[in-house]
């Protein structure tokens, strides 16, 4: 098992930052990929933005690129997604993950772990 624990939501004004970190702990996270997702009021769960294993090789949503950035540091088990750029539309609940096997995906039903999610709100 692994347990993700999100931090560094909060409310910001359009056009600023925030840093989202991802605190894993049980199994050695760092065999896992991972990634973000987010859901706003209404709507279904997205995804934002994963990394493999290694860091080598990210993902990003159309939607997100060139604004966001994903990183690991393996050797603390964590992640982070520095967000840059913020529109009110980014306004959701974001959420850490982790896959226990396989590469990374887009699809939220193939991740194995969530975090308990973080409120992100952007406003105009």
């Amino acid at each position: 098992q692994v347990q993700l624990v999100e931090s560094g939501g909060g409310s910001v004004q359009a056009g600023g930052s925030l840093r989202l970190s991802c605190a894993a702990s049980g199994r050695t996270s760092s065999n896992y990929p991972m990634g973000w997702f987010r859901q706003a009021p209404g709507k279904e769960r997205e995804f934002v933005s994963a990394i493999t294993r290694s860091g080598s090789a990210t993902d990003y949503a159309d939607s997100v690129k060139g604004r966001f950035t994903i990183s690991r540091d393996n050797t603390k088990n964590t992640e982070s997604l520095q967000m840059n750029s913020l529109k009110p539309e980014d306004t959701a609940v974001y959420y850490c993950v982790a896959r226990a096997r396989g590469g990374v995906t887009r699809a939220a039903s193939w991740w194995d772990y969530w975090g308990q999610g973080t409120q992100v709100t952007v406003s105009s």
